[in-house]
């Protein structure tokens, strides 16, 4: 375990830490009080985020810092006032999502592009740590049975088989850039499309459709035996999980955050989400093995 020790907060972000509830799934705009000295660590309602968020709370705590949780608080319009306010000082975000939320005319698909992008889109008094490998965004998979017997592993690979390719997914994905069209242009390759819905994991599987629109963090991608094709060309909007942090605090926290991006993996995430979903685990649980199992804790 490192030996780094949190002193003291610095004063303007101390100060500006307001009452929003500690408990999961409180109202953050709802009473509570926070300790003046405490980081407040905030998530989405949302169980993959809420684990993230975990894993900072008690990597952090296992430093000696105070922390406060304030979880489940909704989406990003009643988030990231309490963040640009300093009510709530860390949270897991996504590059390419929130780097639209502040630039919708960006144009950065890469992974590099939109963290560079981002931190410049970024208003001051909040800032990023260090981006994770690990992403929740579209992606398109195959079956590993399909994958293996065509040798996949990118999307560019698609373009040299010889079987007709069928592609699933929501409806409005048919017009989406990254779409039949987005397929067609950036990788050479010709598919038709059929609308899955809610059951696009379960075509693939069946045989239905024999490319998917899937997000990746999905934990079916684990559970149904899945394969997410790379996207080297930047078909996508790289959305890679990323520390916001109020700019006053980063550099206090950073030893202690950054090495758990650096060990949270695309792999690693979905593994995380399926111990939520199917295994039923407390998030509190999830995080605390998660941590000592990369020796963080």
């Amino acid at each position: 375990m490192r030996t780094t020790r949190r002193t003291a907060l610095v004063a303007t972000a101390a100060t500006a830490v307001l009452a929003l509830g500690a408990c999961s799934g409180s109202d953050p705009l709802d009473g509570g009080s926070a300790s003046s000295d405490a980081i407040v660590v905030g998530s989405q309602a949302y169980y993959s985020n809420e684990i993230i968020a975990e894993i900072y709370a008690q990597a952090l705590e296992a430093e000696g810092f105070t922390v406060e949780r304030n979880f489940s608080i909704g989406q990003r319009d009643a988030y990231m006032p309490a963040l640009e306010d300093g009510e709530v000082q860390l949270f897991p975000e996504y590059t390419g999502n929130l780097l639209q939320f502040f630039d919708p005319d960006a144009t950065a698909t890469s992974p590099e592009d939109v963290y560079a992008a981002l931190q410049e889109a970024l208003p001051d008094g909040l800032t990023v740590l260090d981006q994770s490998s690990a992403t929740d965004q579209d992606s398109y998979n195959v079956t590993e049975s399909f994958a293996t017997e065509n040798d996949l592993t990118s999307i560019a690979d698609l373009a040299d088989l010889d079987v007709p390719l069928t592609l699933g997914g929501p409806a409005e994905l048919e017009q989406r850039p990254y779409g039949p069209q987005g397929l067609k242009d950036v990788y050479g390759v010709d598919v038709s499309f059929v609308a899955t819905g809610d059951t696009t994991v379960q075509d693939l599987v069946a045989g239905t459709v024999n490319v998917a629109n899937v997000f990746s963090a999905d934990p079916r991608i684990q559970t149904e035996n899945l394969v997410t094709l790379e996207d080297p060309e930047g078909l996508f909007l790289a959305s890679n999980v990323v520390p916001l942090v109020n700019a006053d605090l980063a550099d206090e926290i950073a030893d202690v955050i950054n090495p758990v991006s650096a060990a949270l993996t695309p792999e690693g995430l979905v593994a995380l989400n399926v111990q939520s979903t199917e295994e039923q685990r407390s998030s509190a649980d999830i995080a605390a093995d998660w941590l000592a199992e990369n020796g963080l804790a």
